[in-house]
């Protein structure tokens, strides 16, 4: 599935199945999985993308030339999304691509993108993407590395020192899973149990059965995404475990929540980011401004709750336009090398400083650790 989009009126013939060609200033590309088995998370990214196009358009633009989105929807597969990321450069011409919403697609884009040497945002989460550093490549959620550190600080500070992981086999989970493992010693804290599971299972008690016996075990991790984390999420609850439980940034959104059940998930634990909190923050956080105008227009927009997933979305067009912006060129290397310099930028996900060392530009303060309360997030002191 291909989308274009340049203004509000052809956003308004696309909404009446109607078409027409598009011609414009500055065309960005985009290879989402707005259906398919990562849906809950490339459906909010593909809104937020249209909707800021509109808003960017509405207001003139990128130093007043128009915006044309070149959006593919690509199911999830990394094979689609290589064939589309392909047709983005070399028939759409587009000057940078957005996207990747898991981390198999993202790796598909990354290596046409690499070899095209147009600039590539991904929003996924493993740290693989952007280390070691690629020159085209950045992306803008944190890494599974990060969500790893922040959670283990958690768990130091409340004394873990023996604790469970129980991953999903996907791209996500199994790239989590070894980033905790090559991290958890500098803590304090050993692995005691280590289980997985596939994507596609439909229950995990046997293997959440072992973790709960295992000797001294004091707390669990989960890392994944998707739905997996939801049924490991009530298979825990059914089970009576009463072990502190932690889940990963892939999980980081409501629709988490929805699908776990509010009883099943509460006290439940995870790193995630300011968007789910936008109340709590402080007036003088940076953030604040940012993520409580998305919200707001998010949620207007598609009368859906705002999340974690559409909000690294928000910030790879941040950042790619800012980019031409303060390059004042819509040529490829330009918005490269104007990405590497990015400085104090505040987005959705945190506040970005890159270099040609950091295609990220994030560091452990862009997490909020939280817990999950009467079926709300609330803030960890």
């Amino acid at each position: 599935m291909k989308k274009t989009l340049t203004t509000t009126a052809l956003g308004l013939l696309a909404a009446l199945g109607l078409t027409t060609a598009a011609f414009a200033e500055i065309r960005i590309g985009a290879s989402i999985s707005a259906t398919g088995p990562a849906a809950f998370l490339g459906d909010p990214e593909a809104k937020t993308l249209e909707m800021l196009v509109e808003e960017a358009n509405a207001a003139g633009g990128i130093n007043g030339e128009k915006i044309e989105l070149v959006l593919y929807d690509d199911n999830g597969d990394p094979n689609k999304a290589r064939t589309f990321a392909t047709r983005l450069v070399e028939d759409d011409e587009v000057v940078a691509i957005i996207g990747g919403t898991t981390t198999g697609t993202s790796m598909s884009i990354l290596s046409v993108a690499e070899d095209a040497e147009v600039p590539f945002v991904s929003l996924a989460g493993a740290i693989d993407i952007i280390q070691p550093v690629k020159p085209f490549t950045f992306k803008t959620p944190h890494t599974d590395r990060m969500a790893c550190q922040k959670i283990f600080e958690d768990m130091k500070k409340r004394g873990f020192t023996k604790i469970g992981l129980i991953s999903g086999t996907d791209g996500f989970g199994a790239s989590m899973q070894a980033q905790c493992k090559s991290v958890v010693a500098d803590y304090g804290i050993e692995i005691v149990a280590d289980e997985t599971y596939d994507p596609k299972d439909s229950d995990m008690t046997a293997q959440l059965t072992k973790v709960r016996n295992a000797a001294g075990i004091q707390a669990v991790l989960n890392p994944g995404f998707g739905q997996g984390p939801s049924i490991v999420t009530r298979n825990y609850k059914q089970l009576g475990i009463e072990l502190p439980f932690y889940q990963s940034h892939g999980v980081a959104s409501a629709g988490f929540i929805e699908l776990a059940g509010a009883e099943a998930a509460e006290g439940v634990r995870l790193p995630g980011n300011a968007l789910l909190i936008p109340e709590l923050l402080a007036d003088g956080d940076a953030q604040k401004p940012v993520v409580t105008a998305y919200k707001a227009a998010f949620e207007t927009k598609t009368g859906t709750p705002v999340g974690t997933f559409g909000g690294y979305a928000h910030d790879g067009f941040l950042l790619v336009t800012d980019a031409i912006g303060r390059a004042d060129s819509a040529e490829p290397q330009a918005i490269r090398d104007a990405l590497e310099t990015t400085k104090g930028l505040a987005g959705a996900t945190g506040i970005y400083t890159m270099s040609a060392q950091d295609h990220l530009g994030l560091d452990l303060s862009a997490f909020r650790m939280l817990e999950i309360r009467g079926g709300k997030w609330t803030l960890v002191e």
